[in-house]
């Protein structure tokens, strides 16, 4: 496939406005799916299911299953949607979307079209300078989710080479609720700064109503980019075009940016911008062409004949509504007071998108310092190296863990970060790597003592310098301890007994 060419961003804005959308989807995380009593796979209690095993007849478009609606899903949606600004449908309805889905077994799927649950709302995001930006929310809208397909043969995974590919319906079915905006102009160079934000605001609003894990990598939230150039001056929109499934917040601000650089080079050149779905690659930072975007005629809308219309009472909204959690902002203000962090510090953390880590990592028993010290430091390189979000490599409860460690004398900082290294690689818990790896701190006075005699050995004018008053002379015998235990001595403890021979 030829590469395409790019025009440089800021040479690009300067003859082009840039205009977004996004659309996003949100597993809900039910105990079961959104019209069938099958476990739901985006509960994390089921998410290492083995494939085809939390299936029921509906899900597979068996003849005779007929669907039924899930309330808490119902329940979810409409707090999701109160949580945006929106106003409530009730009634709302189901429709039938025809398309070819080779992992949905009925080949429709169940979503909504020209009634959804929720809309004409806004939610205001945050951007890293504090500006903030307020996106128009056109609707929230439920529907199910398709099964997952596995292209095996080939050398990169997808369909395209693969000998044969493999079904999962354990996704089908799954409940989802699908965020789309109106379209957002006046991005200019923050286009892609904006995306990231966005994605990550809803990320924090879903996360604070508990209404999914958000698991960008799991495909618990995923983002389908929508961007189209227009010459400056210009009020007709251009053709737009929609990356799809990007899984990562990263990869939404690299992807946007490299579709206005890759639009605005094709259009500079006298070419058109062809309507159709791409691509992300992760690993090339590319986008490369799906297939041409249907419009909505295209996919035989009809109302849902199995569904009744959902009509939520005005009670059960305001009993909702009543619920809310703060808003991102408000709650971002109020941790920052809360934690006792600097703007700087708090901006940082904010911007890497790891803000829910941090809180969940204090409520799990971790002093807000130490948490940030953990997420935005050890955390946030290897995921840098791995091509990660932090988020993925470990649980918070799992760093608050390490910190106890820490706390308690069992570990220093650096043993510590060998324990995280193994961490992220799986070995287990904190305790059990420890034990595993023999990396506990070496406290036991008559260890400690017999490395201090072989250091002062080898170093006999130690003593007489501490006894002259050179107390930093008592680092070189630290120094040579810490070195012969691997790391392992209290540093603290080996002071405190090099100065008691001294004084002797």
């Amino acid at each position: 496939m030829a590469k395409d060419t790019l025009m440089d961003f800021d040479a690009a804005l300067e003859l082009f406005e840039p205009v977004l959308g996004f659309e996003v989807h949100v597993e809900l995380n039910t105990k079961t799916k959104m019209f069938s009593a099958a476990a739901n796979p985006a509960n994390s209690e089921n998410h290492d299911a083995a494939p085809n095993t939390l299936i029921a007849p509906v899900d597979l478009g068996l003849p005779g299953s007929l669907p039924v609606v899930n309330e808490t899903a119902v329940r979810y949606s409409i707090s999701l949607g109160l949580a945006l600004g929106c106003s409530i449908a009730s009634p709302s309805r189901f429709a039938r979307k025809n398309y070819f889905y080779p992992d949905l077994g009925k080949n429709y799927q169940i979503s909504q079209y020209d009634e959804p649950i929720a809309f004409e709302g806004s939610v205001d995001v945050e951007l890293a300078d504090g500006t903030i930006v307020t996106v128009p929310i056109e609707r929230a809208h439920m529907e199910e989710d398709a099964g997952k397909l596995s292209h095996v043969g080939g050398a990169t995974g997808r369909i395209q080479g693969a000998e044969y590919s493999l079904v999962d319906y354990n996704r089908a079915g799954v409940p989802l609720v699908e965020i789309v905006t109106k379209p957002i102009f006046g991005a200019e160079h923050r286009a892609p700064e904006i995306a990231k934000a966005y994605v990550q605001t809803i990320r924090d609003i879903v996360l604070s109503l508990g209404i999914s894990e958000a698991r960008m990598e799991r495909g618990n939230l995923r983002c389908d980019a929508n961007v189209s150039l227009r010459p400056r001056g210009q009020e007709k929109l251009g053709t737009r075009t929609e990356t799809k499934n990007v899984n990562s917040m990263r990869s939404v601000e690299r992807a946007v940016r490299y579709e206005i650089q890759r639009q605005a080079a094709i259009l500079a050149a006298g070419g058109t911008i062809t309507q159709e779905t791409r691509h992300w690659h992760e690993d090339t930072g590319t986008t490369s062409p799906g297939r041409p975007k249907s419009d909505a005629d295209d996919y035989r809308y009809f109302p849902e004949p199995d569904l009744l219309p959902v009509a939520p009472s005005v009670e059960l909204i305001e009993e909702l509504r009543s619920a809310l959690p703060e808003p991102p902002a408000v709650r971002r203000r109020r941790l920052k007071t809360e934690w006792g962090f600097t703007d700087l510090e708090f901006q940082d953390a904010a911007n890497s998108g790891i803000l829910p880590e941090i809180e969940a990592t204090v409520a799990a028993g971790a002093s807000p310092a130490s948490a940030r010290k953990w997420w935005t430091g050890e955390l946030t390189r290897i995921a840098k190296v791995e091509g990660k979000e932090p988020a993925e490599l470990v649980e918070p409860a799992a760093v608050a863990e390490l910190q106890r460690l820490v706390d308690a004398g069992t570990l220093t900082d650096k043993l510590a970060r060998q324990v995280l290294e193994g961490m992220v690689a799986g070995e287990g818990t904190p305790q059990q790597i420890v034990d595993a790896r023999g990396l506990a701190v070496v406290s036991d006075d008559g260890a400690l003592i017999a490395a201090i005699d072989e250091a002062l050995a080898a170093q006999p004018d130690v003593l007489a310098k501490i006894r002259d008053g050179k107390v930093q002379a008592a680092g070189a015998v630290i120094g040579a301890v810490m070195k012969a235990m691997r790391g392992q001595a209290d540093a603290a403890r080996v002071r405190e007994l090099v100065l008691e021979r001294a004084a002797q």
